[in-house]
């Protein structure tokens, strides 16, 4: 997003000292042009702006600097000093005796400046703890959202309690949505800023000892800017290749983005007509995402647009190869904003609003397998057990409340999709449920976090304990589950320790910095052996280390 101006000022000056035989106004007027341009694109974007400034505050003088050195350096090459309607006497500090080697010694003092880099945007890192900056570790298997399609978020045995945070690394009014994926040396996100209409968006490549960034992306092939996510990263076994949705629920002509995590830079993007909030699922070298309607807020009905391809679009879910990018298939389902999970062929996806199923498509062909109705619009995460699908429904979403609130979670025979049972919890689950052995634990948007037990046979045994953890909150990420704690977030950034076994608290975390004006904690934090990855509205993504694990 942000353009490197000094490197624009090179190519201008090594232009300048073009031998005498080439017009030296001429092959300086396009690098000014180009020069011009960026700098104008920077000052029409505020969050270029904001970050320009705060990054490199010597660029704004060089760039002003440089433009009247260039435009009056420009001016004597050209045999003419500069005028006014009422002089022709050259401007005072100018000399026409100006000679390429000085052209030359000021470009490399310009480089000079660039080189020492921007301060590391890392608060409360340490470099003691920075690994170094080399291909990640490979994986046993594909990381999608909240680690594996159990979807509880945890890896190791610990169960971190009494935490502290060891770093945090945070962008400047950019929400992080996307919930962080922790390998064994690295930690991905993705933020956003809004701009309205627009919002822009980058993926962050951390280390994950230190929170050092080692990379940001912020740009497509093509040079224009990535939009805001709210899809959270896959990725592939080998650790090679980084998979994620682009674009907003408002957003039209939105990407899945691949991006190659050792060259850092996007190996492909697949454009579609609408947003992609889906969570990718992976499976070897087939990536496979939902594309959501972009819908009228009062009726849920997709929008009328100008464009035959985006009017009324319902949605669609795609599949690709991972090494090419092509596009495998494309089926129609309304509204998958759910994010996928896939085992044995079989892709399992939630139907949102207009359409309001669960759905099972092949795989290789992407033709229906089975689909079955669920009570309301199911936008949850699929999440897959050995003996059924969970997937949790509701009538509300992130930001509304139903004016009559209900949802449910459902169980289905993942071979034929018959319902196996479902437990009335009151108001929409939108979060991932997280399971670990026979126990499920499920947010629900009134704020209560509730536990049920999978092999009970009647709903009353289902049900065992439901606790509202903090008075006026509302739970829209997926906790974490270890199996003895539960790690959840309430809307307007607190993070809770839950005592799995009654639900009683253990101890609470504020992972914002400041109260978020939006209060949409979405993301879901991550327990990897003895430390806590959390991402919040106005925290960034934080690590926080056990001070007593059990």
């Amino acid at each position: 997003m942000f353009l490197n101006l000094p490197f624009v000022l090179q190519s201008s000056f090594d232009l300048a000292v073009v031998p005498v035989f080439v017009n030296a106004g001429a092959a300086l007027m396009p690098a000014i042009i180009a020069g011009l341009t960026a700098v104008i694109s920077v000052l029409l974007n505020p969050k270029k702006l904001i970050k320009l400034f705060k990054e490199k505050p010597h660029v704004p003088v060089i760039v002003i600097a440089v433009c009247i050195a260039l435009y009056f350096g420009f001016s004597l090459i050209g045999g003419h000093a500069p005028e006014d309607d009422h002089s022709r006497t050259p401007v005072t500090g100018v000399s026409s005796s100006t000679t390429p080697e000085q052209w030359v010694e000021l470009a490399k003092k310009i480089l000079e400046v660039e080189a020492r880099g921007p301060v590391q945007p890392v608060k409360n890192g340490s470099d003691s703890k920075q690994s170094a900056v080399n291909p990640p570790t490979a994986g046993l298997s594909e990381m999608i959202y909240r680690g594996n399609a159990l979807r509880n978020g945890h890896v190791g045995e610990q169960s971190p309690t009494q935490l502290k945070l060891s770093w945090a690394h945070e962008e400047e009014d950019c929400m992080f949505w996307s919930s962080p994926l922790v390998t064994a040396d690295r930690v991905y996100g993705a933020w956003c800023y809004l701009d309205p209409p627009q919002s822009y968006g980058a993926v962050v490549c951390l280390d994950r000892g230190s929170g050092k960034q080692l990379w940001q992306i912020e740009l497509k092939p093509d040079g224009k800017e990535l939009k805001g996510f709210f899809s959270s990263p896959a990725l592939t076994a080998d650790g090679r290749y980084l998979l994620i949705g682009q674009g907003l629920h408002p957003d039209y002509d939105s990407d899945l983005v691949c991006i190659d995590t050792q060259s850092k830079k996007v190996k492909w993007i697949y454009s579609t007509p609408l947003h992609v909030e889906s969570s990718p699922a992976i499976s070897g070298d087939i990536v496979v995402a939902g594309v959501g309607a972009v819908e009228d807020i009062a009726t849920h009905t997709p929008k009328k647009h100008k464009d035959p391809i985006k009017n009324e679009n319902p949605g669609m879910v795609i599949a690709l190869k991972i090494s090419t990018g092509e596009l495998l298939w494309k089926t129609v389902v309304a509204d998958p904003e759910s994010s996928p999970a896939i085992e044995d062929d079989r892709v399992y996806i939630g139907s949102g609003f207009n359409g309001a199923a669960v759905v099972a498509l092949d795989l290789k062909t992407g033709e229906q397998v089975w689909k079955t109705d669920t009570p309301y619009p199911a936008t949850g995460a699929v999440t897959l057990t050995p003996d059924a699908l969970l997937i949790g429904c509701g009538n509300g979403d992130y930001i509304f409340q139903a004016k009559e609130p209900g949802g449910v979670v459902m169980a289905c025979d993942k071979e034929s999709g018959k319902v196996l049972w479902k437990q009335d919890m009151g108001d929409a689950v939108l979060g991932a449920i997280a399971v670990k052995g026979n126990v499920a634990i499920a947010p629900v948007r009134d704020g209560r976090i509730v536990a049920l037990d999978l092999a009970a046979e009647s709903p009353d045994k289902r049900m065992l304990w439901s606790r509202q953890i903090k008075k006026g909150s509302r739970a829209l990420a997926g906790p974490t589950f270890t199996g003895t704690h539960i790690y959840a977030i309430t809307h307007d950034g607190y993070m809770f320790i839950l005592n799995a076994g009654d639900g009683e608290e253990i101890e609470k975390h504020f992972v914002n910095t400041q109260p978020g004006e939006m209060n949409m904690c979405l993301a879901s934090p991550m327990v990897v052996d003895d430390s806590v990855f959390v991402a919040s509205e106005t925290g960034g993504i934080r690590r926080y280390d056990a001070g007593g694990s059990k």
